[in-house]
């Protein structure tokens, strides 16, 4: 069996499809799922005892509603205080810093955090979303099952992937645009040997949430959408519109983040919920994810002066619960905001156009549009909005506002994605040197020389020796030296100038000190990449990694510098 294994995670450690790392997919993202089912559980049977109706605040009393985010915020704090404030860091910026930094696994307590934390401020009325939850957590879950099986860090990140999809598919009821958002936001990149595994991950996530919730979308009560080619002109400038405000919500959320850092959590989680209990107070159709901001928009006697103070509650109610720290995500309250943008946007055009009955229709845009520019995922957010609202109709409209609008977002307006934008006011390490992204997609165990002969303090002549008549096998020296009373194992690494070896008619005891090459052997975690194999080479451009599984003096292989570079300069695994 053990053998078995060693060989499976030998395998995962290639960037290779594989029914291995297909399996592991779909227990992981069979796991994320239940988690995140659990999770949206608990906030149903929270908000179940004092709401007539998932997310509507309107049902509650003015005093209630101010109240409510104050009682949420001090349970957070309750929770963090727990927990440790240090592990508060939470949501999508979190799951990408520690994909960089970690292969994607996550602490604990920042999980801890996450589930109850988040579950508490989405059921007290706080302008935040379900997904950034869902991301950690399938994240979480996904990751925790490649590090008990300690598999190479190449397929931890892939199961990570994986949960973050189910995770959001598992919310949403959105396969399709849970791929994408995994490849286009998390990743950053299109391999099939994550693709798939994603897909399929995404999918168990689906067949779960549908079998507990359900097969209907949120939003499946959009009517087919009425746009003709005569109504772009009015969706470009509805674009641009977007465009601008998505940039500026961007800007002044990072704004806010940037000066919160200077206090401490408790004040600050206490200022976020003043703000939203005062705004819930006078507009309680800001309070939640969005959902309910969606039906108010909806509604066909909604008049422009009362859509233009939900969009302005609703943009300070997202900014500061986010920006001062409450745990949640963002993808949920954008599209709150977009639905609420274009639905004053077609107020407008009723009023510009009488007869028109456009209300639903730039409501379905602006929730395209918004998202697109604000998290800067153009195809996540068209076929996020094609599937929540099951309108195939609106793809060719969709794009155009979605294109118009991120690029006025990112040209014009110099606007970026919010989440890197949060990764940088938070000073979270998020990229790395392209390098370093293509060697960590590579497992060590993948390209180590197992075929090892050991020498246990062997003399000069035995390592020369050795060396000329070993043409296969690397030669290790073991040196043992007693630390703290702890055995080390020194292991060097043998090599020979080629002159000498190619040339037998040269006496070799004349030049056996000058060429003669050791090189000291840097230990390294049996899940490691070549990413870290690169790193500890790099300096010194020469010698050599050692890999070890359970006991570091416990040498199972050897990664040479030279078949790095191979690889990094002929793309082949030496």
């Amino acid at each position: 069996m053990m053998i078995s294994i060693a060989a499976i995670r030998k395998h995962l450690a290639l960037p290779n499809t594989s029914w291995q790392i297909c399996l592991l997919a779909i227990i992981g993202g069979c796991a994320s799922a239940l988690l995140v089912v659990l999770f949206t559980l608990t906030i149903e049977g929270i908000q179940q005892l004092y709401l007539i109706k998932r997310d509507n605040y309107n049902s509650l009393d003015e005093v209630s509603r101010f109240d409510l985010p104050i009682i949420g915020a001090l349970i957070i704090l309750l929770i963090a205080w727990l927990t440790g404030y240090k592990y508060l860091r939470t949501g999508i910026p979190f799951v990408l810093h520690r994909l960089k930094v970690a292969h994607g696994v996550i602490p604990l307590k920042n999980t801890l955090n996450q589930f109850w934390g988040s579950a508490v401020a989405l059921a007290s009325g706080f302008s935040v979303g379900r997904e950034g939850p869902a991301v950690h957590l399938g994240a979480a879950c996904s990751s925790y099952l490649g590090s008990v099986l300690k598999l190479p860090y190449n397929s931890v990140r892939t199961l990570c992937a994986c949960g973050i999809a189910a995770g959001i598919a598992a919310t949403f009821n959105t396969p399709i645009a849970a791929v994408i958002f995994v490849m286009e936001v998390i990743m950053r990149e299109y391999k099939v040997h994550i693709f798939v595994p994603v897909m399929l991950a995404s999918i168990v996530g689906s067949l779960i949430t549908r079998s507990v919730f359900g097969t209907s979308h949120n939003f499946q009560y959009f009517h087919t959408i009425a746009l003709e080619q005569h109504h772009y002109l009015s969706l470009a400038l509805l674009a641009i519109g977007l465009g601008i405000l998505a940039a500026a919500f961007n800007k002044y959320l990072v704004l806010i983040i940037k000066q919160s850092v200077k206090y401490h959590i408790v004040p600050r989680l206490l200022l976020a919920a003043l703000i939203t209990g005062t705004l819930g107070y006078l507009v309680p159709g800001a309070m939640g994810t969005g959902t309910s901001a969606i039906d108010i928009s909806l509604t066909s006697n909604a008049q422009l002066g009362f859509l233009v103070s939900l969009l302005v509650a609703k943009l300070l109610m997202t900014m500061f619960a986010l920006g001062l720290g409450i745990p949640g995500g963002i993808i949920g309250p954008t599209l709150g905001i977009g639905a609420i943008a274009g639905a004053c946007a077609g107020a407008i055009v009723i009023q510009v156009l009488p007869g028109e009955h456009l209300g639903s229709d730039f409501i379905l845009m602006g929730m395209a549009g918004f998202m697109a520019a604000s998290l800067s995922a153009p195809l996540a957010a068209l076929l996020a909005v094609v599937e929540l609202s099951g309108q195939l109709e609106l793809v060719v409209p969709a794009m155009i506002v979605i294109t118009i609008a991120s690029i006025v977002s990112r040209q014009l307006c110099k606007n970026e994605s919010i989440f890197t934008m949060q990764l940088d006011a938070q000073n979270l390490l998020y990229n790395k040197p392209p390098i370093e992204e293509s060697l960590q997609n590579i497992g060590a165990l993948a390209v180590m020389k197992d075929n090892l002969l050991i020498l246990e303090q062997a003399s000069t002549r035995t390592i020369i020796g050795e060396l000329i008549n070993s043409h296969e096998s690397q030669l290790i020296i073991n040196k043992e030296a007693a630390i703290e009373e702890n055995k080390i194992n020194n292991y060097y690494w043998a090599q020979l100038d080629t002159d000498v070896a190619d040339d037998e008619g040269e006496d070799i005891e004349h030049k056996l000190d000058k060429q003669l090459i050791l090189h000291k052997l840097i230990p390294l975690n049996h899940q490691a990449t070549l990413a870290e194999a690169y790193l500890a080479l790099v300096e010194q451009r020469s010698g050599a990694v050692y890999i070890y599984h359970k006991d570091i003096n416990d040498c199972i292989g050897l990664v040479t510098f030279e078949q790095l570079r191979i690889y990094l300069v002929e793309g082949k695994l030496n």
